[in-house]
Formats: structure tokens, sequence, C-alpha cells
């Protein structure tokens, strides 16, 4: 199964400077338990972000560079090898986490999107694509809390495709 983990604002913006325009503390949590123990598939911008490979993850950086990364970073260069390995292993869950050119070219067949959805504007240059609701259902609905450290409304939300 291929899907997207991302956190989005109400107008799609999901990046500033290479870096979340947001500080939500219960969003990375919820990053970090649905990417746990799977394969994440980024883009060479979105792996320099993190600054290394995150533990108990498979990283595989989608690249048409040739730059250098540590031994435990796999290095892809075309978006088809994505198609095969999600045919190849049906029973396993490859996490998609940008950043949005990777989305925009993935999206017309991605099984799931995990949505962080922040009812709040910000200033940002990243957008995720435009998707139509019609191609899909939202099956999961789930408030965060909003607390101190949280200070914006948000939802964490799971759409799956329509077969």
């Amino acid at each position: 199964m291929l899907s997207f983990v991302v956190a989005m604002d109400r107008n799609r913006v999901m990046g500033l400077n290479n870096d979340l325009p947001w500080h939500l503390p219960k969003d990375l949590k919820f990053f970090k338990e649905k990417t746990t123990g799977h394969t994440m598939i980024m883009g060479r911008k979105t792996y320099d972000s993190l600054g290394g490979p995150l533990p108990n993850r498979k990283t595989v950086v989608l690249t048409s560079q040739d730059p250098s990364y540590p031994e435990e970073v796999d290095v892809i260069h075309d978006i088809r090898t994505i198609k095969e390995w999600n045919k190849e292993y049906p029973e396993e869950e490859f996490m998609v986490i940008g950043g949005a050119t990777i989305f925009e070219q993935v999206i017309p067949f991605v099984d799931r999107m995990y949505i962080t959805w922040i009812d709040e504007s910000f200033e940002g240059d990243t957008q995720f694509p435009a998707f139509s609701e019609e191609d899909w259902i939202l099956t999961s609905k789930e408030k965060g809390e909003k607390n101190e450290g949280n200070p914006y409304d948000y939802f964490f939300l799971q759409y799956d495709r329509k077969k």
C-alpha cells in the first residue's frame, strides 16, 4: 500500500523555507506513530530538512541528483520504482512524506492519505497538490487536542481511495 503522511493548513500550505511553518508537537507524534516501522519515501529537500535518517524507519530518497548519503539511506531515481515496490510488496505500507513535487507525481496512484489538517492560514512556499474528494472516502477524522503547546485547531484525517 502506498500512503501519504502530510500536514497542511486550510490553504494546503505545508512548508516554508524547507521547514514547517508551525509547531505542533501532537502532529509530530502522529507522524512518528504512522511512519515507525515503515519505509519512508521522500525527496532530497525533505530528507535534508530532517537532518538525516529517522530511527526505526527505512529511508528512501527519490532524486535526480547523485549526492552522497549515509549507507543506511537508499537512493532511487525514478518514480516507477515506487510503483513497482507497491505491486511487489502489497502487504507493506510505503509512506511518502514529501515534498510537493513527489506528492504531485505520486497522487494518481496513492492508496491512502494521512493528513493533519490545521484550521489556520500560514505563510508558505510549498503546497500540497489539489485533489478531488470525489475520488476519496474520509474513513477517519479525529480532532486534535488544542492546548498551550498545540495552539491551533487541527484534525487527523484518513482518506482511502475509492476502488
